[in-house]
């Protein structure tokens, strides 16, 4: 659980550093960084958020299934969208709202996986006042297989 110490809690710790909304331009790559997936972080991140499935967990049973090993849910996108961006990256803005998203799952993350994720805003747009983001993402693990890829909309802050 060492890398679950490193997360940055503090929202607005780097808030100063992020672009603000004119500064955001479609098509733009977003600066990421690698994440090695740990056995651990699997473990808590399914505690976290109720999972009890033995293919998670259970070493012996994991082997007996189709995946041959344990594997991480399909929903450990969520940990990773985090652990993939930077402290300073627009993404992690305080007062940014999750507007909806679309996910689309190939193949399960696993334990020892390096997730690099390839992110991109592709449209911002002004409604009702609001400032939106639709963005891009994509998960690859070391061998440039894709985890899982979603399309997401933000509401960015004024």
């Amino acid at each position: 659980m060492a890398q679950a110490d490193a997360f940055e809690t503090d929202f607005w710790k780097h808030a100063n550093l992020r672009k603000v909304w004119d500064d955001i331009i479609p098509g733009e790559p977003r600066k990421t960084i690698p994440y090695t997936l740990t056995r651990e972080a699997i473990e808590l991140y399914c505690k976290s958020v109720g999972e009890d499935h033995p293919i998670y967990f259970d070493e012996a049973y994991a082997r007996t299934t189709r995946y041959g090993g344990l594997i991480a849910p399909p929903s450990i996108h969520i940990l990773l969208m985090f652990s993939c961006t930077p402290a300073d990256d627009w993404m992690r803005s305080p007062g940014t709202v999750n507007a909806g998203q679309s996910w689309s799952y190939n193949i399960p993350a696993r334990p020892n996986d390096v997730i690099r994720l390839e992110a991109r805003a592709l449209d911002k747009f002004i409604k009702r006042e609001r400032l939106f983001v639709v963005h891009d993402n994509v998960f690859f693990n070391q061998h440039g297989e894709v985890i899982c890829s979603g399309r997401g909309w933000t509401i960015r802050p004024q």
